[in-house]
């Protein structure tokens, strides 16, 4: 038997007999250190967090690359530190499963510190603040998803929060981008101390997005008062703070009780699967795919830890941007997206169990082969096609993965914009005949119908989480199945929405076809699998 809380130095022999990877160093050590010199914050302590950038830290640190370690910080749920962190000394046991089903096992130590960082918790507010402030500090990393850097709504207007924050102190800031400002001002005002400000979420132009969060808060400050404009300055001088945009791709579903009970059986003692009360799950352990790719723009004013030598990538901003592109507008992302709207209408629970549906797989070879890779650039440090081909045929498949739709099907309305919205683009920039797109206005049509929250059985199903749900949902929320509807009188306060399909539909010629689409899909029961079947047979 072992459990994370094990000495792991002084019982080599009980992890290494339960196959288990350990760490090259003294966590107590490292801990050590980065009080003293912190080099890297990571803010997020989620899953892909715990089974990829702490990885990547850990093999620096066993190759002697790094001597400090991560700290985490969590903006939002407490429970995450308080249940997921601490009980465990920070420590996780990454499970990465291949598809042949072995379980690569690996003790996780690498991070130092675990905080709640929020003007509720005093102690990490302070303490935090005081971490950015030491001139030691190289980077922060990012994985708090899409809605994390959000300060306004549906319209474009800033948020209440947003605009508080604006308004306020900066002592005060409750949202992301205003509590993390908070700490860039506190750098400012330490000696204008470099730094490197790394979004690693999973979408385009992260970077961009990221410093256009932290400068509206900070614009609104200087306006206010409450800073002066030399931060400004501070903030868009890539030679003191720089936004380095990022490709992340690694599959981390929620850890499963099926890896659970395999790693109960193996001895390991840590398999209690936690749920917080603000709903995140997260667990002793995280399980992960085996491939995986992470490409940062080299801009790092204050120097860098080698992340080459842990698999990273390290390129100029155009080739992130060219393979960020390539992921998450054609060759991955959109796929995902496509087969989470489907599978949660069709009533699967499993998206290795939906490439077993041969309609599903021709939408999504549609979607990858047909319809995105035509418009979509080669990066040159990875090829598309090979990708589109190791998504379709390995990873997606990957019965060892137990990933869901519904938890991919959550903030699409935020997912939207850029994991189609792009590829439509580019059809309009290039002139490109969209009118024999098939799977993109199917999938739209397919979310419209998702709103409905009735599975193709005809029966309610709960959609999963999304900001706009409750401001969308009542346009579909009446229909019934069998019910005659004019369907563009009922989709068009959604498809002609800016924020969410921000390229002009109709100018494509793809309104009618969304429409149309819609319209079968309520036909009656069954109606979903009808149609895909017949859109693509």
């Amino acid at each position: 038997m072992y459990k994370l809380t094990d000495d792991y130095l002084s019982k080599v022999s009980v992890f290494k007999d339960a196959g288990v990877s350990l760490p090259n160093f003294d966590q107590a050590v490292v801990t050590e250190h980065t009080v003293k010199k912190p080099v890297w914050v990571h803010f997020g302590g989620g899953n892909l967090f715990r089974c990829f950038h702490a990885k990547i830290a850990q093999d620096l640190l066993n190759i002697g690359e790094m001597t400090s370690g991560i700290i985490v910080a969590e903006t939002y749920d407490d429970g995450v530190i308080n249940e997921a962190y601490k009980p465990y000394a920070n420590r996780t046991l990454q499970v990465v499963m291949d598809e042949t089903g072995h379980y690569q096992k690996t003790l996780i130590a690498s991070v130092s510190d675990a905080i709640y960082y929020n003007k509720a918790q005093a102690d990490g507010w302070e303490k935090l603040k005081t971490i950015f402030q030491n001139p030691s500090l190289q980077l922060v990393t990012m994985s708090i998803t899409e809605k994390g850097y959000s300060l306004r709504d549906v319209n474009g207007n800033l948020t209440k929060t947003a605009q508080a924050d604006i308004n306020g102190a900066p002592d005060n800031a409750q949202t992301n981008m205003g509590a993390i400002t908070r700490l860039l001002l506190a750098r400012y005002s330490h000696g204008k101390l470099p730094i490197a400000m790394i979004s690693t979420d999973n979408f385009s132009e992260n970077g961009q997005r990221f410093q256009d969060g932290v400068l509206t808060i900070a614009t609104g400050w200087v306006h206010e008062g409450t800073a002066e404009p030399g931060f400004i300055d501070y903030l868009n001088d890539p030679t003191l703070v720089s936004f380095p945009w990022s490709m992340i791709d690694r599959i981390t579903p929620n850890p499963a009780e099926s890896v659970a009970k395999i790693l109960k059986a193996s001895g390991f003692e840590d398999t209690k699967i936690i749920h917080t009360a603000k709903n995140t799950t997260i667990a002793p352990f995280g399980n992960t795919e085996e491939t995986h790719y992470l490409v940062i723009e080299d801009s790092f004013p204050n120097g860098r830890p080698n992340l080459e030598k842990a698999g990273v990538i390290l390129t100029n901003r155009e080739t992130v941007n060219d393979a960020d592109q390539m992921k998450v507008t054609a060759c991955l992302n959109p796929l995902h997206t496509g087969l989470a709207i489907f599978g949660s209408i069709l009533g699967y629970t499993s998206i290795a169990e939906e490439m077993t549906n041969p309609d599903l797989v021709s939408l999504v070879k549609q979607l990858g082969y047909n319809e995105d890779l035509p418009v979509v650039k080669n990066p040159g440090i990875i090829n598309p096609k090979s990708f589109i081909d190791e998504v379709i045929n390995k990873r997606l498949p990957n019965k060892n993965i137990p990933d869901t739709p519904q938890r991919i099907a959550s903030d699409t309305s935020q997912k939207l914009p850029i994991r189609f919205g792009v590829t439509l683009k580019h059809y309009l920039d290039k002139e490109a005949d969209a009118s024999k797109l098939k799977a993109i206005p199917l999938i739209i049509a397919g979310w419209c119908r998702f709103l409905m929250a009735i599975n193709d059985d005809g029966d309610a199903f709960v959609p999963s989480p999304d900001p706009l749900l409750a401001e969308l949902q009542p346009y579909v929320t009446n229909i019934k199945l069998g019910d005659t509807v004019d369907a563009h009188t009922v989709l068009k306060p959604i498809l002609s929405n800016k924020q969410i399909f921000p390229t002009d539909l109709s100018a494509l010629g793809l309104t009618e076809s969304i429409e149309k689409s819609f319209t079968k899909m309520i036909a009656a029961p069954g109606a979903v699998s009808k149609t895909l079947h017949e859109t693509f047979n």
